[in-house]
């Protein structure tokens, strides 16, 4: 099966330049929805699921292969190439900023830009670096998820959105966890908050969009500090927003920010 099948793949515009825009942990495709239509005219927009999750084919998730983000930077870079893509700009929200970088640092003849949407290279506190997080503290959340998916999910989807004026984004949000297979969810949240790819960050060569909200519960400000000092070409922009969720909660602001980023000269 082609992954452009089997990973649920979307592609709208009339624009001839390529953009993909990849989903976080516990989402869907469909939570770009209220970006895509700033990209409509000047752009083709990609979107699909991720293994695991959505309209993707459940089955294909292995646990072994998927026990790191490299094999979901392999399905990107496959459908890349399965659309016949080139110079393509990767959007990528909370853990597949990781994976958009990946995929750039692997293959920089298919990916020009990136643009990470409240990214963390690592969530783990350590020495200087602040990631939000002790590890003991991490190993007590994924503990929770392990015991309780459902009830987590039920108390922290919400807060991960960080809208409280905007309540059904948090509803929606809490949806598509619970929606998720749970031993698919379970595995993924050790992929995604025990990673550490700060070493591979300060790699990317290409030109990246780093945004952030003033007030994400699962993001210090100091992470897109780090990013800046130690990335070959990153530029950071703090979104007037709340929560980890920006292209939800504030999709206006977000798709602004990208495109400004996207039209700006290229340096000298």
């Amino acid at each position: 099966m082609r992954f452009v099948e089997r990973n649920a793949v979307s592609v709208s515009g009339r624009g001839a330049v390529p953009i993909v825009f990849l989903h976080g942990y516990g989402c869907d495709s469909g939570m770009w929805r209220a970006v895509l239509p700033a990209f409509q005219d000047d752009f083709k927009a990609i979107t699909y699921d991720l293994t695991g999750y959505g309209r993707s084919h459940t089955a294909d998730y292995d646990p072994e292969r998927y026990a790191s983000l490299e094999a979901h930077a392999d399905d990107l870079i496959a459908i890349i190439e399965e659309l016949d893509l080139r110079d393509v700009i990767a959007v990528g929200h909370s853990v597949s900023a990781m994976t958009v970088g990946l995929a750039a640092k692997r293959r920089p003849d298919l990916i020009s830009r990136l643009v990470m949407v409240c990214p963390s290279p690592s969530y783990v506190d350590d020495g200087d670096y602040v990631g939000g997080f002790l590890q003991e503290d991490l190993h007590s959340l994924l503990d929770i998820v392990d015991s309780n998916y459902l009830g987590w999910s039920r108390q922290m989807a919400p807060q991960f959105m960080g809208a409280p004026s905007q309540p059904k984004l948090g509803e929606e949000l809490v949806d598509s966890f619970c929606r998720t297979d749970p031993d698919i969810a379970r595995h993924f949240a050790k992929v995604t908050f025990l990673h550490d790819h700060r070493a591979e960050v300060k790699d990317i060569k290409q030109p990246t969009l780093i945004l952030q909200c003033h007030d994400d519960v699962l993001v210090p400000p100091q992470v897109g500090d780090w990013m800046v000092a130690n990335m070959h070409d990153a530029t950071l922009t703090v979104l007037e927003a709340t929560g980890h969720c920006p292209h939800m909660s504030a999709p206006n602001r977000t798709s602004d920010a990208i495109l400004t980023f996207l039209h700006a000269p290229a340096a000298a």
